[in-house]
């Protein structure tokens, strides 16, 4: 049975927009919080763990798709999956296959893979390590991998299916889909694609009262000095406008993915809350830390200290757990300032 990776239209009437994530910028250690961040509130955090859907659905195997790089892949066992993408991983999970995953790269840092083996660093794919898990699967993004590594895996007889990576609340569905399809179990797919609108629909819905605040997305790394303001396609546009907020950057004109935190930025975008990685902001000495780098004090953010901060490791994913990103980006800048 031969299948195109279908494209499900997006059910929800929530703005997108296409963007770039942060990808090559993320450098995956795990969320260890800093007890000097106020930004990091519990009551608001995303949940740590995934929650499979109920289903009774059995692969229906073998499966022919057309991958995201136009390739035909015929699929005939998922007894041994090793997910390179934290997001792809959540999906497989919470499409209840989770069982069948062997390994883990460093993305995936919800409850449930904590104990596989680890399989790669930041974009470093351990092909040794890989093969060591005797995958019969290995699903990846564009970017999870570069094509030496993965050709180094083909060559040694692995099944390789590549699904597009997600930007905006309008790649949801389709690769949630796609991924569902590759994987035997349509309908289950379906399912979460239903369950995972409904969720996100709801959430957007239920933002914080007034008007709309301005939100800079920041992409910090204190240990090297890496500070970066979110422009038009940073990839957090939709999380952003979906918890009742303008990105700011976006609004301002910022060209690109991402540009240097300096004085000029700041002043362009004049935020009244940032939105930041918990780590990034972990790494900066907190939110008092974040109010020394220039020009971030002298902004209406600044000057209030409403800060939010969302786990590396969900912020951007666009999948099951996004209902829960919005959600608690919607209490964070609508709340208690820090």
């Amino acid at each position: 049975m031969s299948r195109r990776l279908r494209r499900r239209s997006l059910l929800l009437g929530v703005p997108a927009a296409t963007g770039l994530a942060v990808g090559g910028l993320w450098w995956g250690l795990r969320d260890t919080p800093d007890p000097t961040s106020a930004a990091t509130v519990d009551n608001d955090a995303v949940p740590t763990a995934v929650e499979p859907i109920e289903t009774t659905a059995t692969p229906e195997l073998p499966v022919t798709v057309t991958d995201a790089t136009g390739q035909e892949i015929t699929i005939t066992d998922i007894s041994r999956i090793v997910p390179l993408s934290g997001a792809i991983s959540e999906i497989v999970f919470t499409l209840g296959l989770g069982d069948r995953i062997v390994a883990r790269d460093v993305t995936a840092t919800f409850d449930q893979a904590a104990d596989l083996p680890l399989i790669s660093h930041g974009h470093d794919v351990s092909v040794e390590g890989v093969l060591s898990t005797q995958p019969t699967l290995i699903l990846t993004e564009p970017a999870s991998a570069d094509d030496a590594t993965l050709d180094q895996l083909r060559a040694a007889g692995a099944t390789i299916a590549t699904f597009d990576s997600v930007t905006d609340l309008a790649g949801i569905n389709p690769r949630i889909d796609a991924i569902a399809t590759a994987l035997g179990v349509p309908q289950a797919g379906y399912d979460l694609i239903e369950h995972t609108d409904q969720r996100i629909s709801s959430a957007a819905a239920t933002t914080g009262e007034g008007p709309p605040l301005r939100v800079a997305f920041l992409y910090l790394r204190g240990s090297a000095s890496v500070y970066f303001l979110g422009g038009t396609n940073s990839g957090a546009s939709d999380i952003i406008e979906a918890a009742g907020g303008i990105d700011a950057g976006k609004e301002a004109g910022l060209e690109g993915d991402f540009v240097p935190l300096t004085p000029e930025a700041m002043a362009a975008a004049q935020p009244d809350a940032f939105l930041t990685m918990t780590k990034g902001l972990d790494s900066v000495g907190g939110v008092d830390g974040l109010l020394q780098l220039a020009g971030v004090a002298q902004t209406p953010a600044g000057q209030n200290r409403r800060v939010a901060a969302i786990a590396d490791g969900v912020l951007l994913n666009y999948g099951p757990r996004t209902a829960d990103v919005i959600t608690s980006l919607s209490a964070q800048i609508h709340g208690s300032v820090q």
